[in-house]
Formats: C-alpha cells, structure tokens, sequence
C-alpha cells in the first residue's frame, strides 16, 4: 500500500473539495482514552491492523492514518 504524507492544510482543503476521506486512528488505547483531541467518526485500528481494513471501506476514499 502506498503512503504520502500531507499536511493539515492539505487534508483540510481535500475535504472541503468534497473528496471523501477515512481517518484511521491509530494511537494505543492510553493516548487515545487520555485525549480530548478526537476525529469524530474516525475509525480506531491498531498499527498493526490497519492493513486489513483496506476491504471494509470505501476503495476510492483516502485513507488517513494518525496516531501520537
């Protein structure tokens, strides 16, 4: 699976262009649970787990994974 990198600015103005985008969290249950910072509806996955949600969501989304 290919990765790039973007910055916030990036995403933010792909997402007002309308393009669909997935955020995969990817953070371990510590820093997740001791955060008030969340992406509502983003999708929770391990690091390692990720890879496998490729076909359970949209094929033609960008994914964007995130983590501390």
């Amino acid at each position: 699976m290919p990765s790039n990198r973007m910055s916030p600015e990036e995403v933010n103005a792909r997402a007002l262009a309308g393009e669909p985008i997935i955020f995969v969290d990817t953070r371990n249950p510590q820093a997740w649970g001791g955060s008030d910072q969340k992406i509502p509806h983003a999708i929770r996955a391990t690091a390692d787990t990720v890879e496998s949600l490729t076909g359970q969501v949209d094929q033609d989304a960008t994914i964007i994974t995130y983590c501390t």
